[in-house]
């Protein structure tokens, strides 16, 4: 029964993602490569270990037949330069290579997660830690995303802090704040955070799940269109590249229960062009007109989660109790409106991250409000840097240089290339 043993080891091979990285290839970026047998995921899993590590996407080209896929990323670190790191290229290997099912890092065992949403406002973020610091919880880490008057937040607390009696009242402390004056429900939910997906990508859900349909302009030029004869319906993207674009898109296209099957990602002069073929899990595409507005909105609204102008304020201290809550009441003393924050322990150190605001958002930061911030944390632990990103632009589909729709131009383009490749057959 030998060959069954070998039979067996060919499965795992081919079930093991082959990843290569190269810095030969392309003279500006480090180009990575996936090849396995598709698992619903994968997709999902290589572009989020990318912007775990902050390296940007330049290009990208996604090809599968249904049983087989090959993606290929050009990527560069934050400054814009290619992967020299060792320890960041082993990452990349052994993350990708050894994939199977999303890991939950060790570093969250021990801990419970409390998922906050509702109704946004200045000084909603320091009231929230403000409890937190009364009722002596340490906030291990959090996340906070604020999108047209709506909040999401995770607060990582230690199972110690998080007991059932303890939670109870912090559930009926907190309701009521996120609720506010107005009618929107707020919700205060405590889960294991072992329980919780990748942190961005929960926050993405607990969105969605709270969508506005309220809608601002400008906004990112998404279309949705079908390709009927192919059997795929065709999404393109088209607005101002940054840092965790394409995770943001392949997270909601997968969370929205839809499976990339092609597509092509180009950045060009600050502007980003995204394409994806895709289909339902069940292998059908978009049929009616109400999906594909359905999937634009939501498109729309990820990108506008994380595109941000106004100011980013890193506060590296030594960690103490009451921290969080100081901080960000200092920000609200000085009407400064938190829309993102990032926060995160090591040892006993505090890094944490805060993109702000005026009192509403979008307005501009005001230089008094900064240096008051300045003087109250302490000029040495803080760093600041202002963020002043280009506006959406529609691009008309008869520009060819900037983008544009180019079904069919890119259609074949995509046909001929995968049949060279010999990973297709049925175009």
């Amino acid at each position: 029964m030998e060959w069954l043993d070998e039979y067996e080891k060919l499965v795992i091979r081919m079930d093991t993602p082959k990843v290569v990285i190269d810095n030969a290839v392309c003279p500006t970026a480090t180009l990575v490569q996936v090849d396995s047998a598709r698992k619903r995921g994968v997709l999902l899993e290589a572009v989020q270990v990318l912007a775990d590590l902050d390296l940007s996407v330049k290009k990208a080209y996604i090809s599968s037949d249904g049983r087989w896929f090959m993606d290929v990323f050009h990527v560069t670190d934050r400054l814009g330069r290619k992967l020299t790191d060792d320890s960041v290229i082993s990452y990349i290997q052994q993350s990708l290579g050894t994939w199977t099912e999303p890991s939950q890092p060790a570093a969250l065992e021990g801990l419970t997660v409390l998922e906050l949403t509702g109704a946004d406002r200045t000084g909603l973020i320091s009231e929230v830690f403000a409890v937190l610091a009364d009722m002596g919880c340490s906030v291990v880490d959090a996340r906070a995303w604020s999108h047209r008057g709506r909040l999401a937040c995770l607060v990582y607390l230690r199972n110690e802090d998080a007991d059932a009696v303890r939670v109870a009242c912090i559930k009926t402390r907190l309701a009521p704040l996120l609720r506010g004056d107005s009618d929107a429900s707020g919700c205060v939910v405590a889960v294991p955070a072992c329980s919780v997906p990748h942190a961005d990508r929960r926050l993405h859900q607990l969105m969605y799940a709270d969508r506005d349909q309220d809608r601002a302009l400008p906004t990112p030029s998404v279309s949705v269109e079908s390709w009927a004869e192919r059997g795929y319906s065709v999404v393109t993207v088209q607005c101002p590249d940054r840092p965790k674009l394409l995770y943001d898109v392949v997270c909601t296209l997968t969370d929205m229960d839809y499976l990339v099957f092609h597509g092509t990602i180009d950045t060009n002069c600050g502007q980003a062009r995204q394409e994806f073929y895709i289909r339902h899990a069940d292998g059908s595409p978009i049929c009616s007109e109400a999906e594909m507005q359905r999937v634009s909105q939501c498109l729309q609204d990820a990108i506008e989660r994380r595109s941000f102008e106004g100011v980013r304020m890193e506060l590296r201290t030594p960690d103490r109790p009451g921290l969080l809550s100081d901080v960000t009441r200092t920000f609200r003393e000085n009407g400064l409106l938190v829309v993102q924050a990032e926060v995160s322990t090591k040892a006993d150190m505090a890094s944490n991250v805060f993109y702000v605001t005026g009192t509403t958002a979008g307005q501009e930061v005001h230089q008094s409000a900064i240096e008051a911030v300045k003087e109250r944390v302490g000029i040495d632990s803080l760093v600041i840097e202002e963020h002043r990103p280009q506006l959406y632009q529609k691009i008309l589909p008869d520009d060819r240089n900037g983008g544009g729709i180019g079904l069919i131009h890119l259609g074949n383009f995509v046909k001929r290339n995968l049949y060279h490749l010999g990973l297709i057959k049925s175009w």
